[in-house]
């Protein structure tokens, strides 16, 4: 199963295609994973959206407290959050028309890996773009 959750397509897809990031769990503290990784996303020319309950700016980019709270087209939603509580947010991103879920390092569900695949959206879990950026080295 694991080499579906990392499957090169939806990785490459994501990575080289989509292009706005709905970073879940980025807040302002430079010290946390999510700010480096949304700042990596940056520095590849994504456009990064912070969603957070305290709906922070960071990095330049306005904030939101949900999802369903952004006001334009998402297409990846990338969650940094516990396995437990992730799951919410891959079904979250189905309804809103996002076109991958990126569950980081760590991160698994299989069930939402189910239920989002199921609904036609890509879904990468237990690894991180930066991981995956160094792989593509060709």
């Amino acid at each position: 199963m694991i080499s579906d959750w990392q499957d090169p397509a939806a990785v490459d897809l994501m990575l080289e295609e989509l292009e706005t990031w709905a970073v879940v769990g980025l807040s302002g503290n430079p010290g946390r994973t999510a700010y480096s990784i949304a700042s990596l996303l940056q520095q590849r020319g994504k456009r990064i959206v912070p969603v957070h309950p305290d709906a922070p700016t960071v990095l330049g980019e306005q904030g939101y407290a949900t999802l369903a709270d952004i006001p334009f087209p998402v297409d990846v939603v990338d969650v940094f959050r516990r396995s437990e509580a992730a799951g919410e947010f891959a079904d979250q991103a189905v309804a809103i028309g996002a076109r991958g879920v990126w569950f980081q390092l760590g991160v698994v569900d299989e069930a939402a890996f189910e239920r989002t695949t199921a609904a036609g959206v890509a879904m990468v879990m237990d690894t991180c773009p930066a991981i995956e950026w160094r792989k593509q080295r060709r």
